[in-house]
């Protein structure tokens, strides 16, 4: 279950900072929808005998209601724990028997099913209808769901042992909220022990709905049998009817501060505002900008300003995560207990540099020619491409991203960098935690 652990969260945010992209040549992709309202994208790729499938749901923790916060990734992970007709082990032992893989998820937009599978038709169509039955009788079994509550709850008393992570619930919760961007920062022990079977049930049968979805396949296989995968996948989904319900609009900035202790000898420092979203006109600019700022690893001038030239950390980085809604822009220092204070300081600083005079020429032919020099790497799979591909689907980005971003990438220009910073990024508006720090300075 998720409940936004960062070290996964920074795994996943690695995909949406460096644009998930792909060369000119790397993928042409085909769409259609379906009848039932299922939107299909298709890439053909027969390198290897193997098919990718993923489904995408208008129904990530965006979507929990207000009084359960959880029940949107619990869902998704209970869905292969049993059917109407097949146990847990049942499912899991036909899955290893057809050698196919079979995963589960959210984000805050989006739940997701994935499946990879042989090509060869007696495989593929029975994953296939194993999958299709898992999304459309699941059972939710009570011995099931009262085991991964309690590893969820277990996983969550674990994540309070770090700084990190507690500082990234704090932030998540300051930036937006009551909005539903924070549900997965609501989603402590007491929200997990509340999640029934009946809230699981609810949610499942008014969130998985063809009409929000959209099926990606990659893979060795034919547009044709594409199509019939796709209808195969969907079948006796129920047709809900009427749109989902608008979000209520990302909370401004307000420039909280906040300060906790903790056991740890580490302290760890973030501060950010929401931000970015994926159909951004200033996309670029600011993926070009984070990667100068914190998101080049040692390049990066956090990590100049912070280890390098002050030795105040081993790791300090930023991020973005674009989303429906403008999504996390953060830096994040760990640092020991007794220089937290100043970390903050000079990361502040750092930022404030950065947004009043830009970066230089050099910093941004740099970043650019990294990012664009990373391409080969994140579309040398099948595995990799279906989550770019998913991306544009649900988010409805032209078919053409995966060519058009690294021309993109190219046009940016320190002054584009600059002004976009200036406009978008108010330091002093930006939500501020320290978990750690001198007990006398705690608030």
């Amino acid at each position: 279950m998720s409940i936004n652990h960062v070290p996964v969260l920074k795994t996943v945010l690695a995909l949406g900072l460096l644009g998930a992209v792909c060369s000119a040549s790397a993928a042409t992709i085909e769409h259609w929808t379906q009848p039932d309202g299922a939107r299909v994208l298709y890439v053909e790729a027969r390198q290897n005998p193997i098919v990718d499938l993923r489904i995408d749901f208008d129904a990530g923790s965006r979507r929990d209601p207000a009084d359960r916060p959880g029940v949107a990734g619990m869902t998704a992970d209970m869905l292969s724990a049993g059917t109407t007709t097949l146990s847990e082990d049942a499912i899991s032992n036909r899955f290893s028997d057809l050698a196919s893989e079979f995963g589960a998820g959210v984000d805050r937009d989006r739940a997701f099913v994935h499946l990879r599978s042989l090509s060869s038709m007696t495989e593929r169509e029975a994953s296939v209808k194993l999958v299709n039955e898992i999304l459309t009788r699941p059972a939710f079994p009570a011995r099931v769901l009262t085991r991964l509550k309690a590893q969820a709850i277990a996983a969550y008393r674990q994540q309070q042992d770090s700084p990190e992570a507690v500082a990234y619930r704090l932030l998540n919760r300051s930036m937006y909220g009551t909005h539903p961007y924070a549900s997965g920062a609501r989603t402590d022990e007491a929200a997990i022990s509340a999640l029934t079977r009946a809230d699981l049930q609810a949610f499942w049968r008014h969130y998985y709905r063809p009409s929000t979805m959209t099926i990606s396949i990659v893979g060795d296989v034919d547009r044709t049998s594409a199509e019939r995968l796709a209808r195969q996948l969907t079948r006796g989904l129920s047709p809900a009817q009427g749109a989902l319900p608008a979000l209520p609009p990302v909370p401004a900035a307000q420039g909280d501060t906040i300060r906790k202790t903790h056991t740890a000898t580490q302290a760890s420092v973030m501060f950010g505002m929401p931000l970015i979203t994926r159909d951004d006109p200033d996309y670029y600019a600011l993926v070009v900008g984070n990667y100068i700022l914190g998101g080049g690893s040692f390049d990066s001038r956090l990590m100049k300003e912070l280890r390098d030239k002050r030795g105040l950390t081993y790791g300090a980085s930023s991020w973005l995560a674009p989303y429906a809604q403008p999504g996390d822009f953060a830096l994040s220092v760990n640092t020991r207990r007794e220089q937290a204070d100043e970390a903050l300081k000079v990361a502040r600083q750092t930022l404030a540099d950065f947004v009043e005079h830009g970066p230089t020429e050099a910093e941004v032919a740099q970043a650019k020619g990294n990012i664009v020099g990373g391409f080969p790497l994140r579309y040398a799979s099948n595995r990799s491409l279906i989550g770019y591909v998913a991306v544009i689907g649900f988010y409805n980005l032209p078919l053409s991203w995966l060519d058009d971003y690294p021309k993109a990438i190219d046009k940016v220009t320190a002054a584009d960098v600059r002004d976009a910073y200036r406009r978008r990024v108010d330091p002093a508006r930006m939500s501020v935690v320290v978990v750690g720090g001198e007990p006398q300075r705690v608030q």
